[in-house]
């Protein structure tokens, strides 16, 4: 343990003692949090607020160690500016070099030591300014550095007074009362750190937690939608296989190379069908009761089961209606499937986060593709918490991307919330999906 805490010593106060370290300015979003009447360029400049203030103190100990003495002479003031200037030079330096200030701070105690046994009218250690800017010095590296600092510098000081007091026998009757003090402020201090230490550590939690909530909601929501790809897509796929398989009965007379053709395109999309069904598999693997409580043999869901829907979360009492504007017309079993999963989600959130408000569902068939609006009203009681708010809108959102769409999802100005969704589908792919109806 004492090896342990001589290396800890030797790494924080002499390995790259004067190594520079800046200290940052103050965050955009702290200041605007605390002046939010002040002008944002005003806050730009408070960001140094502290450095300033660091500075002001160093002015204020150079004039009053320089008031001390300079009127001893033309030799002793001089020694008293240089000394002075030393002393004023720790606290600045803590801005830059947080150790190596401390070093020199401790010097300039030193020196102060050395002068009074040396010269009799020279003002006293503890009565003077070397001191209390030695402390100063050991609390602002503290609050920069590391809570443990405290321990160690406070040890080092009071090894090297009592030594240097020793050595030029001077009285050290005050030597354990000061230490004293200067133990509790560091102390203090070190609480300090400790503290910002942990509340920024409990911020960086929650933001990674919340960052890897919604990354596993995105991935469970993918999952989701390449399962459900799996099936539109192996529907049109065995619809070819089976077709190309029939096509030569069809035709008398079928030229070879034709029906060559035919057993080609069979094969190929079986093959396709097997390795969808593997890819799936890759898919669902992390979580193979993902969808256990869904029959695989059941057809997906479409707009044409969306009165279904609506009075499903009737009878959970949520008060809604549809309107459909546009000559409602076939679209690629995609497009339908993502536009009722969207209608869905958004009347669950509705239930979860708005009780008691009314729901308005409005689907719009237009020439370039589907218009999607829902939108609810405030709450008329309170919400239960939900942890996994607004995960429901990145599934959402990844289903119109993955269709080429544009989505919003934002509060309204009455205090509800609205989701309006516009999926794309080509003149040519709503022609051949009614042509194929």
């Amino acid at each position: 343990m004492a090896r342990g805490a001589l290396h800890r010593l030797r790494q924080d106060l002499f390995v790259d003692a004067f190594a520079f370290r800046p200290m940052p300015p103050l965050e955009d979003a702290k200041v605007s949090r605390w002046v939010p009447w002040l002008p944002e360029r005003l806050r730009h400049w408070l960001r140094w607020l502290p450095h300033l203030m660091v500075g002001f103190f160093s002015v204020c100990v150079f004039l009053a160690s320089f008031t001390m003495g300079y009127d001893m002479g033309p030799v002793r003031g001089t020694l008293v500016g240089g000394f002075s200037l030393l002393v004023a030079a720790a606290p600045a330096l803590t801005l830059f070099r947080p150790v190596g200030a401390y070093w020199l701070a401790l010097g300039a105690f030193v020196a102060s030591v050395v002068g009074v046994a040396l010269i009799s009218d020279y003002p006293s250690a503890f009565s003077g300014t070397a001191f209390p800017t030695l402390l100063a010095v050991m609390t602002l590296v503290v609050l920069r550095t590391r809570p443990r600092m405290a321990v160690e510098m406070w040890l080092v000081t009071l090894a090297v007074g009592a030594v240097v007091l020793a050595v030029t026998r001077n009285d050290s009757g005050d030597l354990g009362p000061v230490m004293v003090f200067s133990g509790m402020v560091l102390i203090c201090a070190a609480a300090v750190r400790a503290w910002r230490e942990e509340r920024r550590q409990v911020v960086e939690t929650l933001t990674a937690t919340a960052e890897e909530r919604s990354r596993r909601t995105l991935l469970e929501e993918r999952a989701t939608i390449a399962r459900e790809l799996h099936d539109v897509v192996a529907h049109h796929m065995s619809v070819i296989a089976i077709q190309a398989e029939a096509a030569p009965y069809r035709v008398e007379n079928t030229p070879p190379e034709l029906a060559t053709s035919f057993a080609t395109i069979r094969e190929n999309a079986v093959a396709a069908l097997t390795e969808l069904r593997r890819i799936l598999g890759v898919v669902r693997s992390e979580d193979p009761d993902a969808f256990a409580e869904v029959d695989p043999e059941a057809p997906q869901p479409t707009l044409a089961s969306l009165e279904s829907l609506l009075d499903s979360v009737r009878g959970a009492g949520l008060t809604v209606e549809a309107v459909i504007t546009g000559a409602p017309r076939p679209l690629p079993q995609g497009v339908e499937l993502s536009a009722y999963r969207i209608v869905q989600e958004a009347l669950s959130n509705t239930l979860r986060h708005a009780p008691g408000a009314d729901a308005r569902v409005e689907i719009s068939y237009v020439l370039g593709g589907l218009g999607l609006r829902i939108i609810n009203g405030a709450p008329s009681r309170l919400a239960k918490p939900s942890p996994g708010a607004g995960h429901g809108v990145l599934g959402m959102r990844e289903r119109v991307q993955m269709l080429g769409g544009e989505m919003t999802a934002d509060h309204t100005e009455d205090g509800g919330f609205e989701v309006a969704a516009f999926i794309p589908v080509a003149a040519s792919e709503a022609t051949a999906k009614g042509g194929a109806a």
